[in-house]
């Protein structure tokens, strides 16, 4: 979701580095890639904190996103060429899932703010997980959802962690190039700049 239907990163980025700095950390833009992008709250406040209490985690986690809708709040848009992607894919019958490894709030809010909700009959957020990305699971379980094999779907990526993932999973990935830099998504079978420059042939030619 992040990074995908919407550009949201810069604005969780604004988010962690005033969060981290308020509880004694101050991260680089390589720490944050490495540690924190594409985890969930659980992987990257333990990674940070290391062992804490499921109360303070939970803490930290809500405070967190808390602050990054109150600063994204005004600026949610869809990512450039996504409606259009969509409605090609309603058209052609291909089921569409989201699978994030953020929190029901923010999924909610991202919904609610952009109209997306519509697009989506199946979500899978945070809590349908036990192991977060890198590991598969999240994807593994999001095909067996839409009622497809992992091999015959698309997942649609920005973190190196969300690529590791999807391809672990034994998916297609076409990587955004909204948080990482091109070159260093190249082991995503695809890497695009928005959904203006996807088509649905090329989900064809991929899967052929």
């Amino acid at each position: 979701m992040d990074g995908v239907l919407i550009d949201s990163n810069p604005f969780h980025k604004i988010a962690l580095q005033q969060f981290c700095l308020k509880h004694g950390h101050q991260l680089s833009e390589e720490e944050l890639r490495k540690r924190i992008y594409g985890r969930t709250n659980r992987d990257w406040i333990t990674n940070l904190f290391g062992s804490i209490s499921e109360q303070l985690l939970r803490q930290f986690a809500d405070e967190k996103e808390a602050l990054f809708r109150d600063l994204y709040k005004n600026d949610v848009k869809p990512l450039k060429g996504l409606i259009t992607f969509l409605d090609i894919l309603v058209q052609n019958n291909i089921p569409r899932a989201i699978a994030t490894s953020a929190p029901r709030a923010n999924v909610d809010f991202t919904l609610h703010h952009t109209g997306l909700g519509k697009y989506f009959d199946v979500i899978l957020d945070e809590s349908f997980v036990t192991k977060g990305k890198p590991d598969p699971e999240i994807y593994l379980r999001t095909a067996a959802a839409v009622g497809f094999g992992p091999k015959q779907c698309f997942v649609m990526e920005d973190s190196l962690s969300g690529i590791a993932s999807g391809l672990g999973a034994g998916a297609k990935v076409i990587a955004l190039a909204t948080t990482h830099e091109k070159h260093e998504l190249n082991h995503a079978n695809l890497v695009i700049d928005d959904f203006s420059e996807l088509r649905l042939e090329d989900l064809i030619k991929l899967m052929n």
